[in-house]
This record gives C-alpha cells, structure tokens and sequence, in this order.
C-alpha cells in the first residue's frame, strides 16, 4: 500500500492529548511533526478576546507519513478516544520520500 501524508489541525489545548495518543502508538506513527498555526475563517470560532482582536485562533498542526491503512487506523483511533477533539484532517498521497 502507498505511503500518505495525514495532516491534523487541531486547537492547542487537544494538542498535548493527540500527541500522546500517537506517542502510545509507534507501530502506527513511528514518528511525526508539529507546527504552529493560525486559523482563519468562519469555521473557526473566535473565542477569546485575543483571538477576535488578532482576526485567528491558535492551532497545532501534526504530521505523520506512512502507509495509508495506519494512517486511517490513526484517524480512527482519535475519533475513538477524542470524540470532541474537533481536529481538522486530511490525506494526500506521497509520491516520494527518504532522507538527504
């Protein structure tokens, strides 16, 4: 099965909750990338008072590349364990990888 990209935004305060949920499993994620984000639009809810002000919320996003079947388990997983996460998602298939 071909390698895919899953890419998860999320609030900063799930953040911490998803990484060790992905950290419990190194057979489905053997290793993975966060980053910090703004959110933007009208999906976005504006809550604090510095979030309307600055126009964004802050998100986290999470990176993780491997085979597409583990990638769908890891969703899955979340949606069991974080039913509320409200975590952003999407897959992108890879068409290479390696190290330099």
């Amino acid at each position: 099965m071909a390698d895919v990209l899953l890419s998860l935004i999320m609030p900063d305060d799930v953040a911490q909750h998803v990484e060790d949920l992905l950290l419990s499993r190194p057979d489905l994620v053997p290793g993975f990338t966060v980053s910090t984000a703004e959110g933007h639009g009208s999906v976005i809810p504006l809550v604090e008072d510095a979030e309307l002000v600055a126009g964004h919320a802050p998100r986290t996003v999470i990176r993780t590349v491997g085979p597409e079947a583990d990638k769908r388990e890891v969703l899955a997983l979340i949606k069991q364990k974080l039913p509320n996460a409200n975590v952003f998602f999407w897959l992108v298939p890879v068409i290479d990888k390696g190290r330099l």
